[in-house]
């Protein structure tokens, strides 16, 4: 510590001691505890983290006695093996310096790694309950494997022996393809490396160029705690637990187990076993299926003859297909015999209704109604022309009337066009007169022509006769006409009379 005291002044006043600045004074203490401590390791446990915004590490080293401030730059944390975390009983590797700005010393930090494997261990612990009190390994969360995967992402390192175990199982069970995603299992980068695997699988687009895995697979082998511990790193656990796919963690042996496999969808004990997980084997599946097709080819046989036989049972409890026929046909020839006649009696019948009904349309209270209309169109006509001149006498009083007030040229043409309007009206009125009597005349000739048609005497004209009794009634059976004491008969060209003594 000479630096201190070499100065060529001499102190004012006579004092023994030289005067320092403050700078002066932290400079000189900075460089004693920086060169007597530039490389130490400090066992202690870990207090009060802080990691701001800048990726810096701020925490303290304990004992029951002291406690030493310690930082981790950011590019050497991003390095770290182990982070520091609160509780935990460390070595940290590095050197003393002090902080002038607020008089004390610190640690600068290059590595930390546990105080042992139950140090670790507890770490690990501590890290699982926190991570599962947030619901991480819920087995609720976890999806069920798909059967036969189209595709497997295998997220492992390309050089191991690890994909070569992995290819050959999936080779030999039931061959799939297979997308590798390679990463570092061990040591700083094997942390962000995985949790950038998973991400980077679950962003494939479905039927995009590069197929979408269907199922998961990160595998490693063997190792020490500190081998696997990448697979312990939260940014792992929390990347496994938010996969979309279905993941089968596949890290060690099958006595080692990290957090990756309780986050994950399935934990196989080798990468081996998370292999025989994923797919079938085909040979069996073909068995299986060659089996259950010919238990199907033997359900439908026997159902077929099961039915055939039924059918035949039933069909000796159904009567002879003759017997079943006699009736319909027995029925039918009965039905023919009686058509004809009945075809005969129904024209009759209706020939009889029909002289009836032209027997009771008479001429003459035809041509009366005609006439009749004729007249009633006839004094119309008569009564047209005098209201048509009264009218017309009207319209000229009025006339005369407005002549005698206004203007001579408006009431002429006011004349004028009462004129014309007379014309017009009467125009109309003789030719909706004409109109209804040519309606009239063609309604008439209409039922004329009806009542020849529906004549009895059309009738009578293809050869058919009327019987009628002496008092002019109709007579239309046998009986009624053997009761009466004389007949008419009406031919078409006229009636006979016929007595009892002439038959």
């Amino acid at each position: 510590m000479s630096d201190l005291f070499d100065h060529d002044d001499t102190p004012p006043g006579g004092a023994n001691a030289p005067e320092f600045t403050v700078s002066e004074i932290s400079g000189a203490i900075k460089r004693v505890i920086e060169g007597e401590f530039s490389h130490v390791r400090i066992r202690g446990e870990v207090g009060r983290v802080a990691r701001p915004g800048s990726g810096h590490l701020y925490f303290d080293l304990k004992d029951d006695r002291a406690v030493i401030a310690a930082v981790c730059w950011k590019g050497q944390a991003a390095r770290l093996t182990h982070r520091p975390e609160e509780g935990l009983e460390v070595i940290a590797t590095g050197r003393l310096t002090t902080f002038p700005g607020q008089s004390r010393y610190q640690l600068i930090v290059d590595d930390i790694q546990p105080a042992g494997a139950g140090a670790l261990m507890a770490m690990l612990e501590q890290r699982r309950k926190a991570l599962a009190a947030e619901g991480l390994f819920d087995p609720a969360r976890k999806k069920p494997l798909p059967y036969l995967p189209e595709v497997i992402g295998v997220i492992t390192s390309p050089s191991g022996a690890v994909i070569r175990d992995i290819l050959h199982r999936l080779r030999d069970r039931f061959p799939r393809k297979v997308l590798i995603w390679p990463v570092a299992v061990q040591g700083q980068a094997c942390a962000p490396d995985v949790a950038r695997a998973i991400a980077g699988f679950n962003a494939f687009t479905p039927g995009g160029a590069l197929p979408r895995p269907d199922l998961l697979i990160v595998a490693r082998g063997g190792g020490s705690v500190e081998d696997l511990w990448g697979f312990n790193e939260e940014i792992v656990v929390r990347a496994a637990a938010a996969s979309k796919i279905p993941l089968i963690s596949a890290v060690g042996h099958e006595t080692d187990t990290t957090l990756i496999d309780h986050a994950a969808d399935m934990r196989a004990p080798t990468p081996t076993a998370a292999a025989e997980l994923a797919v079938p084997v085909r040979f069996e599946l073909m068995g299986w299926t060659a089996e259950q097709g010919a238990r199907l080819g033997r359900a439908a046989a026997a159902g077929i003859t099961q039915r055939r036989q039924r059918l035949q049972d039933l069909g000796r409890a159904l009567p002879r297909l003759e017997r079943i026929l006699d009736g319909p046909r027995q029925r039918l020839d009965r039905a023919t015999e009686r058509l004809g006649a009945a075809l005969i009696a129904s024209v009759q019948l209706r020939r009889i209704r029909l002289g009836q009904v032209a027997a009771g349309l008479h001429v003459g209270a035809m041509q009366a109604r005609l006439a009749r209309q004729r007249e009633r169109a006839e004094g119309l006509g008569a009564r047209r022309a005098p209201a048509l001149a009264r009218n017309l006498d009207l319209h000229r009083r009025d006339l005369a009337r407005l002549d005698a007030r206004r203007d001579p040229a408006r009431l002429a043409q006011g004349v004028v066009r009462g004129r014309d309007a007379l014309t017009r009206l009467e125009l109309r009125l003789s030719t909706a007169a004409r109109g209804q009597i040519a309606t009239w005349q063609a309604r008439r000739d209409g039922l004329e022509r009806m009542r020849q048609t529906l004549g009895y005497t059309e009738t009578l004209a293809r050869g058919y006769a009327v019987v009628r009794s002496r008092d002019g009634a109709v007579l239309t059976r046998r009986a009624d006409a053997a009761r009466a004491p004389g007949l008419e008969i009406e031919f078409a060209d006229g009636k006979l009379a016929v007595s009892k003594t002439d038959g």
